[in-house]
């Protein structure tokens, strides 16, 4: 048997935004660490200072392949998570989140590891419950263009039910809600990378509709101490639970702070409206407090000037 205070965990994902931060976290915890990624978005810079040390190991592999390890735990995080880079290829992204799935469960099931899939808030589509509480179902389009990840990540959770219900695997299930910090992708599309890099260079602020849509934004951090947390509780709390921050904010709002915050002198420009595009997120983290002791703490003024810091030095690596 492992000593459990130093296992072996799988990251699937692991160069990506979130992946690379919660490897950092696994290292800090003195675990080893097999870091996979196929480095369609992910990147070797979010992981280059972890390259050399003893517990960290780096794979390129894509999870629509299986993938024969010995591991104790398996933090699934592998699928392009923002609408620029999912919906460039459609049908890989559903593959990457079925496939990847069904792969990442066969081996879980062999080697007897706990399994945590990092699920979406997007399951809940364009809500008409607000704020979305787990036992909420959704409203989502399935034949959208954004259903290739709305439903290819409710489609995992299924899976990880049925391997649940059928093969008793060790399973956790994290829905994730809008989540930003340093070593986002500055061009990924979503609306806090967005706005910053287009504030720091003085560009327009790109506004879709009229602004009032709300989102709920979680600093990179905290949502780390949720996964770990869950990846830690009870064996019979499977999830599905969210994992966000509940102070929710126009988008409007959001613009007007970043601008703030950088003394820039972007104006705003406002552009139609994409399809699909929910109206209102924020999510109910009741279940999240009672059974993890977890809620978001940081607030978004200091969040967004970390996250401001970053894509300052990126951007002024990169030629003008």
């Amino acid at each position: 048997m492992r000593d459990t205070a130093n296992i072996r965990v799988l990251v699937t994902g692991g160069a990506g935004f979130l992946g690379s931060h919660l490897c950092d976290r696994l290292l800090e915890e003195g675990h080893e660490v097999l870091c996979v990624d196929n480095f369609y978005t992910g990147t070797r810079r979010n992981v280059r200072h972890l390259i050399g040390q003893p517990e960290f190991e780096l794979m390129r592999h894509d999870v629509t392949f299986p993938l024969y390890v010995e591991v104790d735990q398996i933090f699934n995080l592998a699928c392009p998570a923002s609408p620029i880079h999912y919906q460039h290829d459609p049908v890989q992204t559903t593959k990457t989140s079925v496939h990847g799935a069904i792969n990442m469960l066969g081996l879980a099931k062999r080697v007897g590891a706990t399994i945590l899939q990092a699920s979406t808030s997007e399951v809940y589509g364009d809500p008409e419950m607000h704020p979305q509480p787990e036992s909420y179902w959704g409203h989502v389009n399935p034949i959208g263009p954004r259903s290739c990840y709305d439903e290819g990540k409710r489609c995992a959770e299924t899976l990880f039910f049925d391997y649940y219900r059928q093969h008793q695997l060790a399973i956790k299930v994290a829905r994730i809600f809008n989540t930003y910090g340093p070593r986002m992708h500055p061009n990924d599309g979503r609306v806090v990378s967005n706005f910053i890099v287009q504030a720091l260079k003085n560009e327009p602020i790109s506004i879709y509709g009229d602004g009032s849509q709300t989102r709920s934004f979680c600093y990179v951090k905290d949502l780390i101490e949720g996964l770990m947390r869950l990846m830690t509780s009870p064996g019979d709390f499977t999830g599905p639970v969210n994992l966000g921050n509940p102070d929710e904010f126009t988008i409007v709002q959001l613009a007007e702070q970043i601008i703030a915050l950088t003394n820039s002198q972007s104006p705003i420009n406002r552009m139609p409206l994409p399809a699909d595009d929910p109206r209102q997120r924020k999510p109910d983290t009741t279940k999240a407090e009672a059974v993890l002791d977890w809620r978001a703490s940081t607030p978004l003024a200091d969040g967004l000037r970390h996250t401001i810091e970053y894509f300052d030095e990126l951007l002024s690596t990169q030629p003008r």
